[in-house]
């Protein structure tokens, strides 16, 4: 089976990578020039890169010149959603037409593979907690531009399913997190702190946003498992949520990765951490998820936080033997 993954060097597409290879795929990934190598790095020889930016429709129609696919992964993406309120304009272009392009460059090559949009939570937005957890069929009322260019996606998808029946499935993922993860995500930037702060290279003070959101928190590796279940059972232009069913404060996930650490730790906030508007809750009802395809999460939250901190600690300490790390 070939799979080609989108945005492959990224957090959860490296992921779904190695998952793929350890199930016998043969992958395939897109990356652009400037692309960090890091997260593919222990399995690159065993992958297949294409140059190309999903911006260039030239480069993307180029892809589906060279290979035939048996199911794609869509995961190339803007998604920091702070970056999102400062780079609208970069946030829509990238999501949105870099999903048409890709659309369009399938429907052009005259293939039809099972493919997979990663959409979020995001688009579920200005939720009551009496509506919580979420089903795919909660309105979806985003938040920020970044939420409001994966609504654009969603319904892109369900059209080209439509109009063109082509075999596609969207998915809408909670918090998902682990090794890897972005430094500017909220887990990794707790864990990064904490990891400078052992090494005695930041001050014992770890700086915070808000703390009191809470959000739905997946392991990116059962996610990951999510995504290639739903292509295999799942059925096309249906939307599955990615969840785990329990939300946790922000600061209870600070206080986890507290309790972890060798060395006492202050915390201070930061006001310039703070969203014009954030979503207050998020918790995601799979039950359709878990009744058409088996999946559940198998990896506790605590695991995950001590994976993403051991991470963290092992990534500054090579970055300070480097000389390429930034404090």
């Amino acid at each position: 089976m070939k799979a080609l993954i989108t945005g492959i060097t990224g957090f959860a597409g490296s992921h779904l990578a190695e998952h793929l290879l350890e199930q016998g795929f043969e992958v395939f990934g897109t990356a652009r020039t400037r692309s960090r190598m890091d997260n593919v790095e222990g399995f690159k020889d065993r992958i297949i890169l294409f140059d190309c930016d999903i911006t260039d429709p030239s480069a993307v129609r180029a892809v589906f010149k060279k290979i035939t696919l048996n199911y794609v992964f869509h995961l190339a993406a803007l998604s920091f959603v702070p970056s999102s309120w400062n780079m609208p304009s970069a946030t829509f272009i990238t999501n949105v037409v870099g999903q048409l392009n890709l659309l369009e460059a399938i429907r052009e090559a005259k293939v039809n593979p099972h493919i997979l949009i990663a959409g979020s939570s995001e688009e579920y937005g200005k939720v009551r907690t009496a509506d919580l957890p979420i089903t795919e069929a909660a309105p979806l009322k985003p938040l920020s531009p970044y939420g409001v260019s994966k609504v654009a996606q969603d319904p892109m998808g369900f059209q080209y399913h439509q109009s063109y029946g082509m075999n596609i499935i969207r998915t809408r993922a909670f918090n998902h997190t682990g090794p890897r993860r972005g430094e500017v995500f909220v887990t990794s930037d707790f864990a990064r702190q904490i990891a400078l702060i052992e090494a005695k290279l930041k001050p014992p003070v770890i700086e915070v946003g808000n703390l009191k959101s809470e959000r739905d928190f997946t392991d990116v590796r059962d996610t990951v498992r999510a995504y290639r279940l739903i292509l295999e059972k799942g059925k096309a232009g249906e939307v599955y949520n990615v969840a785990s069913g329990k939300s946790w404060k922000i600061e209870e996930v600070l206080n986890v990765l507290l309790a972890k650490s060798s060395v006492k730790i202050s915390v201070k906030p930061d006001p310039t951490r703070l969203r014009p508007s954030d979503v207050l809750a998020l918790a995601g009802d799979a039950g359709k998820l878990a009744a058409q395809t088996g999946w559940k999460p198998t990896i506790e939250f605590g695991t995950t936080l001590s994976d993403l901190l051991e991470y963290w600690r092992e990534r500054v300490e090579r970055e300070r033997k480097a000389g390429t790390l930034k404090v």
